[in-house]
Order: C-alpha cells, then structure tokens, then sequence
C-alpha cells in the first residue's frame, strides 16, 4: 500500500507539473485552467459512479500542491435524514464538529479508490479541450485590438479564390474582393496586408479577415514610411483607391515649416516609392489638401495643371477649366483622374477645357442677348 500511494503521489506531482507547463506555454491563467478541470470533473465522477445529475451535489478539488483529487459530499444538515445522499443527520454532523447547526452544509470527503486515474484520463481531455478554446480566446482579444492595422504574414493555402494567410498566432483569410487584381499569390510568398475585421468563432477560432485592397493599407504604409505622420505633424485627410492602379492621397502639416508632400514622398522619392514597391507598383498622387474647396480640388487633379474651379457649395458642384493641352491629363484613362478626384474630395466635377469653357460662354452670352420678342418677330415675318 506505500509502494501504491508513493506512486500515486509521484503520478500527481508529474500531472500537476504538465498542467502548469502547458499554462505557461499557451499563456494561460494557472489558477483558470485548475477551476476549469474541476468543475469538468464532476461530470466525470457521476457518469462514472452512476450518479445521476443533480442527485447528489458534489465538489471537486484538485491539490495545487501535490496534483491529487479530492472529492467531497456536500450535504444539507437535517433533523430528520429523508434522503441521505444530500442530506446528513444533526447528530452525524455534529460527530464532525460541534459547531454544525441545522441548514448547515456539511461537505464530507469521498473519493473512491480507483478515482485518480479515472479523474487523470478525463483532465487530460478536458485540459486538452480547454487550452484549445482558452487558446483561441487569447488570439481573438490579440487581433480583436488589431483591427485597422496592418500585419505581415506567410500565405499557407490557396484554396479556390480564397488565400489562407499564416500570421504568426492565427490564420486569416484574404478573400476574392479583397485581392488586388495585380497579384498572384503562391504558397510561401510574404505579405503585408489590412485587417479589416475580426469574428470571434469558438469552434474553429477566430475569423480574421485581411485586405490588400483597402485605402486604410495605404495609410498605414505611409504611416510607418514617414516619421511626421507618426508624430502628428502631417495628417492624411482623405484617400481614394482604385487598388493595383492608382490612388490619391490628400494630406496636411499643421506646421506651415513643415512640407507635407515632400515629406511624404521622402529624399530621392525613397518613402513613396517604397509605398509604391509594397503595392506592386501601383501609382500614387499625393496632393495638399486644402479649407478652401476651390484650392483643394484644383490639387486633387495633380499632375494635370488647373486655370480655374467654380464651386457651387449648396450642392458640392464644381466646374474646373484646364489648358486644352490638359484636358486629356485631367479627366486621365477612362476618366480615372477624375473619378479619383471626385472621391477624394467629395465633389461632383465637371472638367473643362479653356476652349470648351469659351465656347459654352460665347453661347451663353448669344442666349442672353437675343431680343425677347425675336422670336415672335420671326413668326410674323
């Protein structure tokens, strides 16, 4: 019998010593996983010992210091026993100690002989089971505060249009829409991308959802290429992306030293470009963004040179007159300059050129001057 309890005791030590490594190694609160075990346990203990639940009320403690089992009794103190499994007589209690009373709860140890190695086999899967989830919960509230950032991680999959993205404690997910029509992405391959959401899933672990093409990477990229931004003296006003093609960037210094464009493009381009290198090549317009509608969108149409802009601030219109030779440059390829400009700054824009914008004031200025009665004139002639 001290062979069997030395090897008992050796057994829990041994078990005790793994449930506090694996704590350690998953980053999970020791004193959480115990109470965990505990209360899976009791099930156990029932369905063991053909116990039926909510028959009789019992309490599980597993020793913190020599890892052994304990299973206690809890039993109301009675005057009269009608059901001994939950109930105990006064004088029963009081052969315990003196102080029980009626009402009291009584808890009596009983741990069945063979209970140890029953209560290990079921701790190990429910340890198992728990450090899975408790695992998962960790990696949710990590990203969960990650959202709106960027990461960088190693594609795992492709599977369909679906890209699985290893990003160091989880997986995440690079959908279809979210691709940039420029990339192939193969196995292996390193990149950078946006989190744009993260879904708290307890059966698989949390959903984290990735973009290549949200406007938000491209801030983020400048954000880390451009020390100003990072602290506050340039601010990036307002984006507008058209992802693997081109994009627009509005940004201002709150220091009038301080010049937001150059800045952001860098010595030698070399912020911007690296920008630019990140993004696959895709082309970026940076332009100072301005109060005064009419400056700022004569600047959201960089690089095409602008004469005039008229706005109709009532209903955000705005008419702008560029160089003929420039009318071209300023509407852009399929109108993606102007498309651009127009989200950028949140105006409607007609774009003119100086000889349309003479012609349509020759026309207006013929229909003001025509009699009013000519018309009438020309019927009786």
């Amino acid at each position: 019998m001290a062979r069997k309890s030395t090897k008992e005791k050796n057994g829990g030590k041994e078990f005790l010593q793994t449930l506090k490594e694996l704590a350690y190694e998953k980053g999970i609160d020791e004193e959480r996983l115990f109470e965990t075990i505990e209360v899976a346990l009791i099930s156990a203990y029932r369905r063991n010992f053909n116990l039926a639940q909510n028959v009789q009320n019992v309490r599980i403690v597993l020793s913190r210091e020599t890892g052994a089992f304990h299973v206690f009794a809890i039993k109301k103190v009675v005057e009269e026993v009608e059901n001994d499994i939950t109930e105990i007589s006064l004088a029963q209690a009081r052969a315990i100690s003196s102080d029980y009373a009626v009402d009291d709860v009584v808890e009596i140890e009983m741990t069945p002989a063979n209970f140890g190695r029953i209560a290990a086999q079921t701790a190990k899967q429910v340890v198992m089971q728990r450090l899975r989830e408790a695992e998962r919960d960790i990696v949710y509230k990590e990203y969960e505060n990650r959202e709106s950032n960027i990461v960088t991680g190693i594609v795992q999959r492709v599977e369909g249009r679906n890209v699985f993205v290893d990003i160091g404690r989880a997986e995440a997910l690079l959908m279809a829409t979210e691709q940039m029509p420029t990339e192939e992405y193969n196995y292996g391959d390193t990149l950078r991308a946006y989190i744009i959401e993260v879904k708290k899933d307890t059966s698989r672990g949390p959903q984290i959802i990735l973009s290549r093409t949200h406007p938000g990477l491209l801030k983020k990229l400048f954000e880390l290429q451009v020390p100003e931004i990072q602290e506050g003296v340039i601010e990036i006003k307002s984006i507008a992306r058209e992802a693997g093609s081109r994009s627009k960037v509005a940004v201002y210094s709150s220091e009038e030293r301080v010049d937001p464009i150059g800045a952001c493009v860098g010595p030698h381009y070399m912020r911007v470009q690296a920008v630019v290198d990140e993004l696959a090549g895709e082309k970026i317009d940076i332009v100072k963004w301005s109060d005064d509608p009419a400056t700022y969108i004569a600047n959201s149409l960089n690089p095409a040179k602008v004469i005039s802009v008229a706005v109709n601030e009532a209903e955000k219109v705005s008419r702008v007159i560029v160089p003929d030779y420039q009318l071209s440059l300023a509407i852009g390829k399929e109108g993606q300059n102007a498309r651009l400009a127009a989200k950028l700054t949140g105006w409607k824009i007609d774009i003119k050129s100086e000889s349309q914008a003479q012609e349509l004031m020759a026309a207006e200025e013929v229909e003001h001057d025509v009699p009013a009665d000519a018309d009438l004139g020309a019927e009786e002639a």
